[in-house]
């Protein structure tokens, strides 16, 4: 699409008129809103229904953006984002307040997605570190294969001890921390899981 354009040429005719300052204004708020339209390309199920069900997403905006996503074509797609921009420029400020929100809370991981990662992170510190941890963590997980994880906490300390400064973290240390968040990924959930920093006086020797 050239300069030209019909989309184009509405710009223009939005911006004629104006002071200089408002015409920077209005470019800044033009640009904003048109990068905000190209995001909904990104935005889950969920949020967008939501979206909708709460009329923060009209139907003619959520058909935009669902044919945008169809187009293969760069000049094709080019014109239907700027369609895209056009429409989100008719939103009332209280709509695009919503799907700005919408977008960064689908940016941002859960409260439960980032317990389970520091959970994840304290396990695995805990089970090379202290050999007690090794039965408290089979407790949690009994059907856990023991030997192969003996043999991954064991490279994993040998890979830490032969550092000559900071722990080294190689291959074994990333695996032991995909091992533990998997399997507390198949509990009910981070908040069901046993304690990692817990005390417990059984101790089996994980070497």
């Amino acid at each position: 699409m050239t300069d030209g354009s019909e989309l184009d040429l509405e710009l223009k005719r939005e911006l004629k008129g104006s002071t200089d300052a408002s015409k920077t204004d209005l470019k800044k708020e033009s640009d904003r809103l048109q990068a905000l339209g190209e995001s909904l390309l990104t935005l889950g199920q969920g949020p967008t229904a939501r979206l909708v069900a709460s009329e923060h997403l009209p139907e003619k905006l959520l058909d935009a953006v669902n044919a945008a996503k169809r187009i293969t074509n760069f000049e094709g797609l080019r014109r239907q984002m700027q369609f895209i921009g056009k429409l989100m420029r008719k939103l009332p400020a209280e709509s695009v307040a919503e799907i700005e929100a919408a977008l960064d809370e689908q940016r941002r991981p859960s409260a439960k997605a980032t317990l389970a990662l520091h959970q994840a992170e304290q396990w695995r510190d805990r089970l090379m570190a202290d050999d007690n941890a090794f039965t408290e963590w089979l407790q949690l997980d009994p059907q856990a294969e023991v030997q192969p994880l003996r043999a991954l906490i064991r490279q994993a300390r040998k890979d830490a001890q032969t550092a000559s400064e900071a722990p080294r973290h190689g291959k074994a240390y990333r695996e032991l921390f995909q091992a533990v968040r998997a399997t507390l990924g198949r509990k009910d959930g981070p908040a069901e899981a046993a304690d990692p920093t817990a005390d417990t006086p059984t101790a089996t020797d994980a070497d």
